[in-house]
């Protein structure tokens, strides 16, 4: 992206920061961004356009975060060896570890889906297509910018199912993506832990590292309510 535009939607995002969309004035975010108000109406077209920008910056700067998520996590050939050493074949070793490491970066995709959605409410309406009227509407259906409901989801799937093992069941991916998203839609008393992430990837049919050990008589996290439930 452009460095002027950039410095456009940067100054656009932090008038959306502090103040309702329908209040944020051309006129300053030019000035924040040391232009003048025509360079900025010749970038965007409007304020119609910046708003339809920044929608699209906020889906594009989730799905980054989407793909360092799934970055892989190459295998140590030391503790390959190490496994072997202790009567484990190599090769299921080797297979041990692509399971847990899918499992991990599944779990990191849901980490950051719910805190991105918390903190950045552009992903949050992208993701559940619940626009407040404080957020720029998003583009119109139809429109090469357009973003259904659901859209950045089955992205985030098809993704996932690309950057796991081959074979890799793009429901499991999708089944991932939904349950970070119950947790945007109601969420808890605090963000996906180390148990909560546990607990997801237990649901997923995949290998976990337990779950740290609850002090006796602590408070369970709202997730792990519903779970000890079950």
């Amino acid at each position: 992206m452009p460095a002027g535009r950039e410095s456009l939607l940067r100054a656009a995002g932090a008038a959306l920061s502090a103040r309702p969309w329908p209040a944020v004035r051309m006129v300053e975010v030019a000035a924040a961004a040391g232009v003048s108000r025509q360079t900025l109406y010749n970038e965007f077209g409007g304020k119609d356009g910046l708003g339809r920008a920044l929608v699209r910056r906020a889906a594009e700067e989730y799905l980054d975060g989407v793909d360092r998520a799934l970055a892989p996590r190459p295998l140590c050939v030391r503790d390959a060896d190490a496994d072997a050493g202790a009567g484990t074949d190599a090769g299921a070793a080797v297979d041990a570890h692509t399971d847990a490491d899918a499992a991990g970066r599944l779990a990191a995709v849901a980490e950051w889906t719910v805190r991105a959605a918390r903190t950045r409410p552009l992903v949050r309406a992208l993701l559940t297509g619940g626009w407040e009227p404080a957020l720029p509407a998003p583009p119109p259906p139809g429109t090469r910018q357009a973003l259904a409901p659901g859209e950045l989801a089955r992205t985030v799937r098809d993704r996932a199912a690309a950057a796991l093992s081959p074979g890799e069941p793009a429901w499991r991916c999708e089944l991932a993506v939904r349950l970070a998203l119950s947790y945007v839609i109601a969420p808890g008393e605090d963000a996906i832990g180390d148990r909560a992430a546990a607990e997801l990837l237990r649901l997923l049919g995949l290998p976990a590292v337990p779950p740290p050990a609850t002090p006796p008589g602590a408070p369970l996290s709202a997730p792990n309510r519903t779970a000890g439930a079950r």
